[in-house]
């Protein structure tokens, strides 16, 4: 794995970064607070090729990988302007289509996730599963009479439904002995929903927090998917689930390392300029050293998410599973002390509209919760890494 990231990558990252300075946040809180989805920063996204990057060219990608969108969604962040769905529709929904995909899925959905046309969003939370995806209770049974599905379930905190052409839900399956009898075991598997389903139904979630992408409880109720909406086979189980899981939490490292990124360049901007008692105050140590070890700290998670976006486009789902969610935990740390920081040293002008950053403080308590909590992280490393009992 290059530590170095190669010119390549470091094209594609100022290019991005152009593209962010173009919009930057004052655009993403103006579509925010009218209600509109940032649709022109999407398409133009789209149109530089940005929003497939990761996605296999025979489809209208970029043939590049989770390494390379990691990169857009860090710049664009950085820049003030992240795009959540990138998480979800080309990163978690695109790279399991193109893993596990029929060729018709994949001739359907891929060319449109990646020219932007289309959205695709994720549900596999559930009201009482949380972070336990052994838990889930949605389930799909056969119709023995026409080959159907039927799906029935709860999910609750899915983005961007309202917008998304179709969201990948999981669900559980029963599984067959080999003397063909039921044997009482779920095992996970993905379904493509369309938006308009009969059954399906969706219900807005009051939030706090501001964000273009609104979210969502979903309720399916017996709805009815053709033999086709099967992502993958029946029988791989945990297998498919991860292939979408690792990209999700390399994402969330890259959302928060652009979030805190973009906290922290405001926070350094004010310390140059800001003079009290005849220097600026960036001059003193108790507001420099901070905001040094905030920037370490953001250095340090990306190369952890280099790491993980490294094995994912390897295909080590294993290894990922383990960097992956290392660079999660590193990134929403980093992202949590910088955006605090950054807002106490511009005092009260940090609480302020002006600035921009009291906002991000909520946000920024995202990168600890979703799509996976700390402790959740802790204690896979604690279990899986360290050979620790399990505790849970």
């Amino acid at each position: 794995m290059p530590v170095i990231e190669s010119e390549e990558h470091k094209a594609l990252r100022a290019a991005v970064a152009a593209l962010g300075a173009k919009y930057g946040r004052d655009y993403l809180t103006n579509a925010v607070s009218s209600g509109r989805h940032p649709r022109e920063l999407w398409a133009e996204a789209a149109e530089l090729g940005y929003l497939g990057v990761n996605l296999p060219e025979e489809y209208g990608g970029g043939g590049g990988g989770i390494a390379e969108l990691s990169i857009v969604l860090e710049e664009l962040g950085a820049a003030g302007c992240p795009l959540l769905m990138l998480v979800v529709s080309p990163a978690i929904c695109g790279t399991v289509i193109a893993r596990f995909g029929t060729g018709e899925q994949k001739r359907e959905w891929l060319p449109a996730l990646a020219d932007g046309t289309r959205t695709m969003a994720f549900g596999i939370t559930e009201p009482d599963a949380g972070s336990n995806s052994h838990r889930i209770t949605t389930t799909a049974r056969r119709d023995p009479g026409t080959g159907d599905w039927l799906l029935t379930g709860r999910k609750v905190f899915v983005s961007g439904v309202d917008t998304a052409d179709a969201t990948l839900v999981v669900g559980r399956t029963e599984t067959v002995s080999a003397g063909g009898g039921r044997t009482g075991n779920l095992k996970p598997c993905l379904f493509i929903v369309p938006r308009d389903t009969e059954g399906f139904q969706r219900h807005a979630i009051d939030m706090e927090l501001n964000a273009s992408e609104r979210q969502f409880e979903l309720v399916l109720d017996d709805v009815r998917l053709p033999a086709g909406a099967l992502v993958g086979e029946e029988d791989a189980g945990l297998l498919q689930l991860f292939a979408g899981l690792n990209p999700e939490r390399i994402m969330g490292a890259a959302f928060a390392i652009g979030m805190g990124r973009y906290a922290l360049a405001r926070a350094v901007e004010y310390a140059r300029e800001r003079t009290v008692w005849k220097v600026p105050i960036g001059a003193h140590q108790a507001i420099a050293h901070p905001l040094a070890q905030a920037h370490i700290e953001l250095e340090t998670a990306r190369l952890m998410m280099q790491k993980a976006a490294h094995l994912c486009d390897a295909g080590d789902d294993i290894g990922a599973g383990e960097a992956a969610n290392m660079a999660k935990y590193a990134a929403g740390e980093a992202c949590v002390k910088a955006v605090d920081q950054a807002v106490h040293t511009l005092g009260g002008n940090g609480l302020t509209r002006e600035y921009g950053l009291a906002s991000l403080i909520t946000a920024a308590r995202v990168s600890r919760i979703a799509p996976v909590s700390r402790e959740m992280i802790l204690n896979y490393v604690s279990h899986q890494t360290l050979g620790l009992p399990k505790s849970y």
